[in-house]
């Protein structure tokens, strides 16, 4: 037990050091040798968890959008109505981004550039499945737009990572008021105008 135990750690910090390090460096900036140092392992022992780089990085993306998406839904109800699940899925994202900026910013990395393989992109969408079946029941309900799951994932989720980031870097502090403001913003792009 203690064997699998230390083979667990040693994964989850070379996990671990592939956020930080790309969150700092960006992809390529980020060799196998340094994630080894940062892990406190040696370059050797990646090799018995990941198959490469390529696969080192999509797997943590796998990892960090699952644990993404279990905390956005942890606390909702697939019958709530549709305006009061998209709020509590949608707040529960913007405190993952803004309290767990550290794998919010990964991900926001790995939305925006080619090393993650399109498989990987797949089953990361497979973990949005209660938004994306709450969006399609609200086109069904005539309450959300018939809009592609892409443009409303990147009209009412997206403006969440811009202000992750410019809070990260100092430059606006997201208070009460600018939750709610954003949340109205998000859910006025959305649905249905009556």
């Amino acid at each position: 037990m203690a064997k699998l135990q230390k083979s667990i750690d040693k994964r989850n910090a070379l996990v671990k050091a592939t956020i930080e390090l790309v969150n700092n460096n960006g992809f390529h900036a980020t060799p196998m040798s340094k994630i080894a140092k940062m892990a406190n392992v040696s370059p050797a022992t990646i090799y018995l968890y990941f198959e490469n780089k390529q696969d080192l990085v999509n797997q943590t993306y796998i990892d960090v959008k699952a644990e993404y998406t279990k905390y956005a839904f942890a606390n909702y109800d697939p019958t709530m109505p549709i305006e009061e699940g998209f709020k509590m899925i949608w707040k529960r994202i913007a405190d993952f981004k803004l309290n767990e900026s550290e794998h919010a910013m990964f991900l926001a990395q790995c939305d925006n550039t080619p090393m993650i393989d399109e498989e990987s992109r797949q089953e990361g969408i497979k973990h949005l499945q209660p938004l994306l079946d709450l969006w399609e029941r609200g086109k069904k309900e005539g309450v959300i737009k018939p809009l592609s799951d892409y443009l409303l994932y990147a009209y009412a989720i997206n403006p969440l990572s811009f202000l992750m980031m410019t809070q990260k870097r100092g430059a606006f502090t997201l208070d009460k008021t600018h939750l709610e403001e954003a949340y109205q913003s998000a859910w006025s792009s959305i649905k249905i105008c009556q």
